[in-house]
């Protein structure tokens, strides 16, 4: 799993998944010690004046005129 983390990932975990809950300190470790913050989605995502690539990444949208 950890080996697709790059700046920007956006990492989702089902609650249900069956092994998740003893998965997921030693994830959320790994990612602070390689120097990764993590955040709640709301911190990451725009919500307004944005543009999303051909990838689904969201990006701010260009001041009018540019």
């Amino acid at each position: 799993m950890t080996e697709h983390l790059q700046p920007g990932s956006i990492v989702l975990f089902h609650n249900a998944a069956l092994h998740t809950p003893e998965a997921l300190p030693s994830i959320l470790e790994f990612m602070q010690q390689n120097g990764y913050t993590v955040v709640p989605i709301g911190q990451l995502i725009y919500t307004e004046n944005y543009t999303i690539d051909h990838a689904g990444r969201q990006f701010p949208a260009a001041p009018e005129g540019q």
